[in-house]
């Protein structure tokens, strides 16, 4: 007992940093914690007195326990969603928060950064991720990463070269991009909310589409409108229908300008936005009341 007692507390000295690599890998809070519950689990059941660098070992633990839940994601996303097709689907969104008049923008776009960073980790396989997140991030040496993916060194090494070459080739927002996402955003609900047709069509590229994720929830399992025209319809129509007691608040949602919609403080949508120099050129809605769930989003302000 006394042993164990010791393990423990050993454990809990390395948790921030164990929690740290599992957050950067996962992307998500929550999926972190169960990481770093499955290290805590793995080093119960082994043999503490044959492990001479606790600290390397755990870390190739964690990173093997976020390898097991990246590779169980990836062979999610092969699964067709729907037999016949959904032109409605969306992509799970990643979001941060979106400190809109918080002192110091640079904590703005440190959030935007780091969402936008996880839009592209998301593109990569799961041993891309994983030697690119432990070296590139934590400093973790190929022969370590070797042990956690079960390659060899130098494929570690070339995995993470290859990662850190679409990481950089990725479109990373500035200041002033942020800033006029954010405006172009509230002059689309704006309208929205008011009816203004001539407003939204002032704000929506011709070929604008927007998608309405509903998951399978009846009566309707998704809108898709396409063209300025079509969306500014959908946008009044959603508006008018929608629950006066929803709350839609500004996030980065995919490194851009988005929001989270509330109803009676709990998630209730999820809006993406893509935009070109000066208007919006796609919505993604996420409403489905099954995947929402999923989407971590205890880092947001409240």
């Amino acid at each position: 007992m006394e042993m164990h007692d010791k393990l423990g507390r050993q454990f809990e000295a390395h948790r921030p940093r164990l929690r740290a690599v599992a957050r950067r890998m996962l992307g998500s809070t929550i999926d972190a914690e169960d990481a770093v519950q499955e290290t805590w689990l793995r080093l119960s059941r082994a043999d503490a007195a044959r492990i001479d660098n606790l600290g390397a070992w755990l870390t190739t633990a964690v990173g093997r326990a976020c390898l097991d839940m990246l590779r169980a994601r990836s062979s999610r996303r092969e699964q067709p969603l729907e037999p016949t097709g959904r032109e409605d689907r969306v992509p799970d969104p990643v979001v941060a928060p979106d400190r809109t008049g918080h002192p110091e923008k640079e904590a703005l776009l440190a959030d935007a950064l780091e969402s936008a960073l996880h839009v592209v980790l998301d593109t990569l396989s799961p041993t891309e991720r994983a030697a690119f997140v432990l070296h590139d991030v934590f400093g973790v040496p190929f022969d370590e990463i070797a042990w956690v993916i079960d390659r060899s060194p130098a494929a570690a090494r070339k995995l993470a070269s290859r990662a850190r070459q679409r990481v950089r080739g990725a479109t990373i927002p500035s200041r002033d991009t942020l800033d006029r996402q954010r405006e172009m955003v509230a002059v689309f609900l704006t309208a929205a909310r008011d009816g203004d047709l001539d407003g939204l069509l002032a704000i929506l590229a011709p070929g604008v589409v927007l998608r309405a994720d509903y998951g399978n929830a009846p009566p309707v399992a998704g809108r898709v409108a396409q063209g300025a025209k079509a969306v500014a319809n959908e946008a009044i129509l959603f508006r008018r229908l929608a629950d006066p007691a929803l709350d839609a608040r500004p996030a980065i949602v995919n490194g851009s300008s988005g929001r989270v919609v509330y109803r009676e403080g709990e998630p209730y949508a999820i809006m993406a936005f893509t935009f070109d120099d000066e208007r919006i050129v796609g919505i993604d809605i996420l409403v489905d009341p099954e995947r929402l769930p999923r989407i971590d989003l205890s880092h947001l302000d409240p």
